[in-house]
């Protein structure tokens, strides 16, 4: 047997000379942003001035919402919502996410109460965040895992019906269309992240929408420390503020947004027709009126069915000079930080542990050739017909 022929894990040759990152920001030229940047350097003014607010406008119009703000970065952004909200008690929220959705709960000194996820999307299970509701629940945080939109129609009936505030973290959304409307309008307040991760890239920063003027006014007061301008703070705010070069550097990349969604969605499309054929893969669900910016390309593994474990496919796959990620594993329950508010034994997430301990991200970005794509698919392809003999090697039963 020719060594093209077997995986690279079992000697053969990989199907990357080079490594193939699992992230290649898309980002424009410096040309591009020079006379900006010059403009900067000249007037001094750093923070606060013509580019953070040309990009709001911008990304208001884009989103059609009446509010953004942008700030230092989508954490902070929660962290400021969820205070200028005046959240208490506990808030639910699913554990199948980055930590700093629930990092920003513990910031503001409020308990989070995990739900179980949709097996299928990996975005909140609604019926499940009903069964967590109590006397103490004061909102729900909901998160569009990839960029797949959550339910967003059921969760605000729920949160209506409760009388509960909905926040949605977007941090893989910004693009992104729920039953054809573009995420940023949903529920009180929705967060964005635009960071080397995102489709709309500022550096470092996150951007904060919202239907109601009033939060959006504490939360710009909030970016300044709580200061409105007098130097006498309301409220215990944060030092949140974008700066000028990450608010030019989002503004040229929101010329290019739609481009590399479409990008990004032909590329999955690719994954999704050979990966659907193999046997023990599952893929995400994205529902057929909405619109996912597919932040990652992730797929679950049925190591039974498939042949291998999912670690040992990470481990074939770097291999063959692929990264890949494990995103979210472990999901925050199960998180070291967490011990201490929690017993991690109680809590019963089912689908969110059986999506984490199986799930694989592969590279997806705009820059991704067809050629990349082609050799991604026939090493995954290549490891699953051979996944007998790679345990045998490895010795796995």
């Amino acid at each position: 047997m020719l060594k093209k022929d077997r995986p690279a894990i079992l000697g053969g040759t990989p199907v990357f000379s080079g490594v193939l990152p699992i992230l290649r920001p898309s980002l424009p030229e410096l040309d591009d942003l020079l006379v900006a940047l010059n403009n900067v350097i000249s007037t001094g003014q750093i923070t606060n001035d013509r580019y953070v607010k040309e990009f709001e406008e911008k990304t208001t119009d884009f989103l059609e919402v009446k509010n953004c703000v942008a700030v230092s970065s989508c954490t902070s952004g929660l962290m400021l919502a969820v205070k200028a909200m005046g959240l208490t008690g506990e808030v639910i929220l699913p554990s199948f996410t980055f930590s700093a959705t629930g990092h920003s709960l513990l910031w503001n000194g409020i308990t989070p109460v995990f739900a179980d996820c949709v097996k299928d999307t990996y975005n909140i299970d609604p019926k499940a965040v009903e069964k967590k509701i109590t006397e103490k629940t004061s909102a729900i945080l909901a998160v569009h895992i990839f960029g797949n939109p959550a339910d967003a129609d059921s969760l605000s009936k729920i949160a209506k019906k409760n009388n509960l505030k909905l926040v949605f973290d977007a941090a893989h959304a910004f693009g992104s269309c729920c039953n054809g409307i573009k995420v940023g309008g949903f529920g009180d307040v929705e967060v964005f992240s635009l960071s080397p991760t995102k489709l709309l890239i500022s550096g470092e920063g996150g951007l904060v929408t919202t239907e109601n003027d009033e939060l959006a006014e504490k939360i710009r007061i909030g970016r300044n420390y709580g200061d409105p301008g007098d130097y006498n703070c309301e409220f215990a705010g944060l030092s949140a503020r974008m700066t000028e070069w990450n608010a030019i550097l989002a503004i040229k990349m929101l010329e290019f947004l739609e481009e590399n969604i479409e990008r990004r969605n032909y590329i999955a499309n690719l994954f999704r027709h050979r990966l659907e054929k193999l046997p023990g893969i599952s893929l995400q669900h994205v529902k057929l009126e909405d619109k996912t910016t597919w932040k990652d390309f992730s797929i679950i593994i049925n190591s039974k069915k498939f042949g291998v474990h999912r670690d040992i496919l990470s481990l074939a796959l770097e291999k063959e000079n692929i990264k890949t990620k494990k995103y979210f594993d472990p999901p925050i329950h199960k998180m070291k930080v967490y011990d201490e508010y929690f017993n991690n034994a109680e809590t019963k997430l089912p689908v969110t542990e059986y999506i984490s301990n199986n799930i694989i991200s592969i590279p997806v970005y705009s820059r991704l050739s067809d050629n990349d794509v082609d050799n991604i698919l026939s090493a995954i392809e290549r490891i699953q017909s051979f996944s007998s003999k790679i345990r045998m090697v490895l010795g796995k039963p």
